[in-house]
C-alpha cells in the first residue's frame, strides 16, 4: 500500500505537527514500507485458529485480602496539616 504525500499531510494535521516537503516525502516512503510489511500478515491462513485475548495464560496475580492490624484514626491523622471531625481536610477542587 503506497501512501501519498497528501495522506501524510492529513496525518500531520491530525497529529498537529508541521512537516516540510522533504519530511512528507520521507514519511510517505517510510510509512508505505511499514504498511507493506504489515500486509504480509494478510497472506497468512488463520483457519482453525482460535482468537486470543492474551498470548500467555493468565491467572490472578493479586494477593488475597486479609484483615490485618492497621492505624487507628488518631494515628492516621497525627501528622495531617488539616483535619476536621476526625477526617482529613483538603482544599476544595471545584
Amino acid at each position: 500500500m503506497a501512501l501519498t504525500e497528501k495522506d501524510v499531510e492529513r496525518l500531520a494535521v491530525l497529529a498537529r505537527i508541521n512537516l516540510t516537503a522533504e519530511e512528507k516525502e520521507t514519511f510517505a516512503r517510510q510509512m508505505s514500507s511499514i504498511l507493506d510489511s504489515a500486509a504480509v500478515l494478510d497472506e497468512l491462513s488463520t483457519d482453525g485458529i482460535e482468537p486470543l485475548i492474551y498470548v500467555l495464560s493468565q491467572h490472578n496475580v493479586m494477593r488475597d485480602d486479609k484483615v490485618r492490624p492497621s492505624l487507628t484514626n488518631d494515628e492516621a491523622l497525627a501528622n495531617a496539616p488539616l483535619k476536621e471531625d476526625a477526617m482529613f481536610k483538603v482544599p476544595r477542587l471545584i
